[in-house]
């Protein structure tokens, strides 16, 4: 099948690295000095196992790119979504099935509603990786999943189940999920409260994994979510605090989100929707959530929105 990736930062440029490399029909699209050098020089993937480059990768901004894929994987933040719709609009055949992989819950549905000839479902990733500099992505843990399903069962294709097998070939796990909803959810449940905890004590990984007042919050945090996801009937299948444990202690100290690395750098932040939102969604489903309130409420005191 021929892919195409929105976005090559950590989430987008790993999957276009990773499937070109396996031989996969994959362009990414990106855009200025990292466009430029992953078109003349390849992508480069700097790991805890070591480093490499694939080239060449094929890449293109969206102006340029004129093919007819597939499958799309949308990887960019969320305040850069509004940008995809009329692009993907354009060069989307009748069949072409849209993944996004982004970290704000329910953006499947969303995305659904502005194309409505197409399937959108819904997705999510676990991967710790950003740019470094223009051509080079740094993966700050081993994990590389990517979660996709459908919202309603009698949109299953079986390019879906493809796609679980092509990525498994490029050394990623992919998971059909027949729960999207809850699944997506409990990524959430991973991102948002590391976020708004990294965000509150100005803090990377290494801090939230040592015994302390950060470790206790992001609990707190986690069990608000947790409670939302019993709210919502999408009851979460594992204990979710004991598994986002192990997933941040497998983290480079490090690491970070990218949430804070773009309020760090003045940028655009998805603080609504990792942080806001879920104050609004415990308003709406009834669930306390003071420890999210603890974090909205600092984080307006700083001007951020």
């Amino acid at each position: 099948m021929k892919y195409l990736v929105i976005g090559a930062g950590g989430t987008g440029g790993s999957i276009g690295a990773y499937m070109t490399r396996a031989g996969k029909d994959v362009t990414l699209i990106a855009r200025g000095e990292h466009l430029r050098r992953i078109q003349e020089q390849g992508l480069k993937v700097e790991t805890k196992k070591g480093d490499y480059t694939v080239h060449p990768v094929k890449a293109a901004d969206m102006e340029h790119y004129e093919e007819q894929p597939d499958i799309i994987f949308v990887c960019v933040k969320g305040y850069s979504l509004e940008d995809t719709i009329p692009f993907i609009g354009r060069i989307a055949k009748k069949d072409t099935v849209v993944i996004p992989v982004l970290n704000i819950y329910g953006t499947g549905g969303k995305m659904q509603e502005r194309l409505p000839e197409l399937l959108v479902t819904d997705g999510c990733i676990y991967i710790a990786g950003e740019i470094k500099e223009p051509g080079t992505i740094l993966l700050k843990g081993d994990i590389f999943r990517i979660v996709y399903g459908v919202r309603n069962p009698e949109e299953l294709r079986p390019e879906l189940f493809e796609v679980a097998k092509d990525l498994k070939e490029s050394g990623i796990e992919g998971v059909l999920s027949d729960n999207i909803r809850r699944d997506a959810l409990q990524k959430f449940a991973y991102v948002s409260p590391m976020a708004a905890c990294g965000l509150y004590y100005h803090v990377s990984a290494g801090e939230v994994q040592k015994t302390g007042e950060p470790r206790d919050t992001f609990v707190k945090l986690m069990k608000e979510v947790d409670a939302l996801a019993v709210a919502m009937g999408v009851p979460f299948l594992a204990d979710i605090v004991t598994t986002n444990l192990q997933i941040l202690d497998a983290l480079n100290p490090e690491a970070s989100t990218s949430m804070q690395r773009d309020i760090y750098a003045g940028k655009p932040s998805e603080i609504d929707g990792l942080i806001y939102e879920v104050v609004r969604m415990g308003e709406r489903y009834r669930v306390p959530t003071p420890a999210y309130k603890m974090v909205a409420d600092y984080a307006r005191a700083k001007g951020l929105a």
